[in-house]
């Protein structure tokens, strides 16, 4: 049953990261009165970055793809409000936008720049694999295909379920062996799945070539950080009559006669709306409503999605008198010989903000088995082992990065974070750094998150449709069109 809206009707949201604002500010264009409900003492979730002596460290943004006038992400922030208060630098214009690194001795290619362009990214290939024309055609097409339902946005504006939409649910793996690819090109092409933390064998075809899309359509860099971002979308937040309430968790979610009443929080301040959107981890909302409330069989089933794992993420500086900032970002790995890859350091060597110093970032998977020995401690109260674990693992990735960076002298790190770090962040089970996992298994559990057993009670945020900021606007747009109705979201949301 869909939401039946009212003018000035009151809409309470849980989580401050994109997903949060972003839906909140669609709302409030839609004439609904929004608060948004912060646990942290500061909005934007994993969107925001974080100062350490005086640098700004990227969480949640690195890079953008599709932000080029016209382009699907553009025509979202568009409609948002927020394009022009953004100051972006375009990447690959003279080079490429990603380089990949295969580092055992027996991975071939041992190295692939990713450009800018569809077409630049097949002749690429080409030349990369001159045997494998046939099967770069095959795989061209089914990327083209999804390149155009994305840019078109076909899914939003269809009286359809999304589930019934996304037919191209034959995983990665499974693609790339039907089209004959041999295991190094099986490499090359599985790498963008890495990007939204889904392994090839378990990734859908869609996800995977939409994700590859929407950089190949354009690929852009913020000059500012992660906080001027959350910034701009409060202030726009703000201009159309939205709060953002933060320092105050929600303690649950009120229910009566099967329908959302409205938000209890920590302090036992009350408040009242008709429709309530949970932004944070689905595991997280359920837990905030009462069990009278739902079915069991319903909280079985959001409990048992598989979540992405965690990430380990390294900001440390060197001199910018020694080194130059790499205009595109780097990816090294090692290739098994059937071409999975594993082993993913993805680095950025970018300016810092401060002229002397170049900021280096290191994501890498969580390594969840080290962190077991705290995982039921707290932010700040770890202890001094803790952080020598994290120490050692953050030089151990140094060492294997420099191969491809160059000896990185004078380097000083200034923080470094694990799985635990986002779980208590953001409230994501074990830490996970892309919410539910949008493997093949889980295609239709995953595609009807956005409703709830409750009424009023809706999900958005990056696990009901795509990680990233990209996926995450899209999760809301869909969710927004569950709340007012497929007729009047054609008619009043433009795109």
């Amino acid at each position: 049953m869909r939401h039946l809206p009212r003018q000035n009707e009151k809409a309470l949201i849980i989580g401050s990261g994109i997903g949060g604002l972003s839906m909140a500010i669609m709302l409030s264009k839609l004439g609904f009165s929004v608060t948004v409900i912060e646990k942290n003492r500061q909005p934007g979730g994993m969107l925001r970055s974080y100062v350490r002596r005086g640098i700004h460290c990227n969480v949640g943004v690195h890079y953008l793809g599709a932000l080029d006038k016209g382009q699907v992400l553009r025509r979202l922030f568009d409609y948002l409000g927020i394009t022009e208060k953004l100051p972006l630098k375009r990447m690959g214009v003279n080079g490429p936008v990603d380089r990949y690194y295969f580092t055992n001795a027996d991975a071939d290619p041992r190295q692939f720049d990713m450009p800018v362009g569809l077409d630049a990214y097949e002749a690429r290939l080409k030349e990369a694999f001159p045997k494998e024309q046939g099967e770069i055609n095959g795989f061209m097409a089914l990327l083209r295909q999804s390149a155009g339902e994305l840019d078109r946005l076909e899914f939003l504006f269809r009286n359809q379920p999304v589930a019934d939409l996304i037919d191209q649910t034959e995983p990665l793996w499974e693609v790339l062996d039907r089209l004959g690819c041999s295991p190094g090109l099986k490499g090359v092409l599985s790498v963008p799945s890495v990007w939204i933390g889904v392994p090839p064998p378990l990734c859908p075809q869609f996800y995977h070539t939409i994700t590859l899309a929407s950089y190949l359509f354009s690929a852009w860099r913020l000059e500012s950080n992660g906080a001027h971002l959350v910034k701009v979308l409060v202030q726009r937040l703000t201009d159309l009559g939205g709060k953002v309430l933060c320092g105050q968790a929600v303690r649950r979610i009120n229910v009566r006669g099967g329908y959302a009443t409205g938000l209890t929080l920590e302090n036992g301040e009350q408040h009242d709306a008709p429709l309530v959107i949970g932004t944070v981890h689905p595991n997280i909302v359920v837990d905030l409503i009462g069990p009278e409330n739902v079915k069991p069989s319903y909280r079985r089933r959001i409990k048992g999605l598989v979540n992405t794992d965690g990430m380990f993420a390294v900001n440390a500086v060197v001199s910018a008198d020694t080194h130059k900032p790499l205009p595109y970002n780097m990816f090294s790995m090692k290739a098994d010989t059937d071409g999975a890859v594993h082993d993913v350091i993805y680095t950025q060597l970018r300016p810092s903000g401060r002229p002397e110093s170049l900021l280096l970032t290191l994501i890498t998977s969580g390594h969840d088995e080290l962190w077991r020995p705290w995982e039921k401690t707290h932010s700040g109260y770890r202890g001094a082992d803790y952080g020598a674990a994290k120490i050692a693992l953050a030089h151990a990735l140094i060492k294997k990065v420099e191969p491809v960076t160059g000896q990185l002298e004078g380097l000083e790190m200034i923080d470094t974070y694990t799985p635990l770090t986002i779980r208590d962040w953001v409230n994501s089970p074990n830490g996970s750094a892309y919410g539910v996992m949008r493997s093949d298994s889980q295609m239709l559990s995953a595609a009807l998150l956005n409703r709830t057993a409750v009424k009023g009670l809706y999900l958005a945020g990056q696990s009901v449709m795509a990680p990233g900021i990209l996926g995450t606007i899209l999760g809301s747009l869909v969710t927004t069109k569950f709340i007012v109705g497929p007729e009047r979201f054609s008619r009043e949301v433009q795109l």
